[in-house]
């Protein structure tokens, strides 16, 4: 069965029919999967039927694994799967995944395990898009600023509402990360050029407290326009594939007590580069142990 492709909206979002994922992978199947994750920055793939290191081995199509987290354990009897899980973290806030470290995650998989019986949106944003939207002088403006991201986000994150959750935050703060990175990142496959910004950045280099938060606010507010947003209801056995580069993610907590559960499974990146070519550099701690470098050809 060929591959199928449809569009989910204008900006973000395909839906993808037509692949085996139980199956050993075809260079073709895979160079068109990246085609259509190029071309759309989400992709999701329903009725698929898949364990922990199924998801694995599917994530693993698209380059080697990072491990779960730098600082958070992966689920019990794996090394690459976090467990998103409601009861531990609720992630209500725009971010793209592990921005602390020099070199993110080029790609995110999130699988359903646990599904609300209303709400529990995950929505995906287009980060490419947002820097189109920009006026002519706020471009200029982005490409030329840097920004540090860090896990320390007290700063912008929500108080723990439960005992498990302050675990899972102190967990997740014990080891400080910080990296500077480029406001606008190009992206190495396709060159377009997207806002990277989102929780995790904390401050504009350069700048005041108050300036860099008015400017980051500013930016944000243009990944988030609604025309920008993907907004995607989960069923049961759901496969959900972003391009971490270029889009920026936010989990609805719209759900009351109900459990939810997503598996993320993610793909090691490269060192964004900015317009000017200047790569990000890692401030402080080292996420070695996380992730490797990924090398892009020239």
């Amino acid at each position: 069965m060929p591959l199928h492709v449809r569009k989910l909206s204008s900006r973000i979002g395909a839906r993808i029919e037509g692949v085996d994922l139980g199956a050993v992978p075809d260079p073709d199947t895979v160079a068109a999967l990246r085609a259509a994750l190029n071309a759309h920055k989400a992709l999701v793939l329903s009725d698929v039927d898949l364990d922990d290191a199924g998801q694995e081995r599917v994530a693993a199509w698209f380059g080697e694994l990072t491990t779960a987290h730098p600082n958070v354990p992966a689920a019990e009897g794996t090394a690459n799967v976090l467990a998103v899980d409601s009861e531990t973290s609720k992630a209500n806030e725009w971010h793209s995944d592990v921005t602390f470290v020099v070199n993110p995650p080029q790609l995110t998989t999130l699988r359903s395990i646990v599904t609300t019986p209303y709400g529990g949106e995950t929505l995906v944003a287009d980060a490419g898009g947002a820097y189109r939207d920009l006026p002519a002088s706020l471009r200029a403006l982005a490409d030329s600023l840097r920004a540090v991201h860090t896990n320390q986000f007290d700063y912008a994150r929500p108080a723990a509402a439960t005992a498990r959750q302050r675990e899972h935050d102190q967990v997740f703060v014990a080891t400080p990360y910080e990296a500077e990175h480029p406001v606008v990142r190009v992206h190495p496959l396709t060159g377009e050029r997207g806002l990277f910004i989102g929780g995790f950045a904390k401050r504009i280099v350069g700048l005041s407290a108050g300036d860099s938060a008015d400017l980051l606010r500013l930016f944000q507010s243009y990944v988030t326009r609604p025309e920008n947003v993907l907004r995607w209801s989960w069923s049961p056995n759901q496969l959900l594939v972003f391009d971490n580069r270029i889009t920026q993610h936010y989990a609805v907590d719209n759900y009351d007590d109900h459990p939810r559960r997503l598996n993320r499974v993610t793909v090691a990146g490269e060192v964004p580069v900015g317009v000017d070519g200047r790569p990000s550099v890692q401030l402080v701690g080292d996420a070695s142990h996380y992730t490797t470098v990924l090398e892009v050809a020239a």
